[in-house]
């Protein structure tokens, strides 16, 4: 059983910077995909990046292309999403998820979930 614990959320005005952790146990290997979804209220939630075990970030939504990135260190089971010039419209609850299978992944079916960190961007 995989479990996923997301920090670093918190408050900040639009243009500032949050770096967002999550920290993996439970698995045995580092052969995990890892991605960052995100949910505001009222919306569905959106996936917002995605990266592999060898370090390739293949998926980053619109809306945070330029802006965010993502990366991960193996030998501490741990992925991170570096969010720079922050947005009102990025205020949401964000969660990081993990699967062993690379499909899964890269159609969102993630089989293990955080329980989320809250990010507010004021204008």
């Amino acid at each position: 059983q995989v479990q996923l614990v997301e920090s670093g959320g918190g408050s900040v005005q639009a243009g500032g910077s949050l770096r967002l952790s999550c920290a993996a146990s439970g698995y045995r290997n580092t052969g995990y995909c890892m991605g960052w979804f995100r949910q505001a209220p009222g919306k569905e939630r959106e996936a917002v990046a995605r990266i592999y075990p060898n370090g390739r970030s293949t998926y980053f939504a619109d809306s945070v292309k330029g802006r965010f990135t993502i990366s991960q260190d193996n030998a501490r089971k741990m992925a991170y999403l570096q969010m720079a010039s922050l947005k009102p419209e990025d205020t949401a609850m964000y969660y990081c998820a993990a699967d062993s299978t690379f499909g899964n992944c890269a159609r969102n079916e993630y089989s293990s979930w955080g329980q989320g960190t809250q990010v507010t961007v004021s204008s």
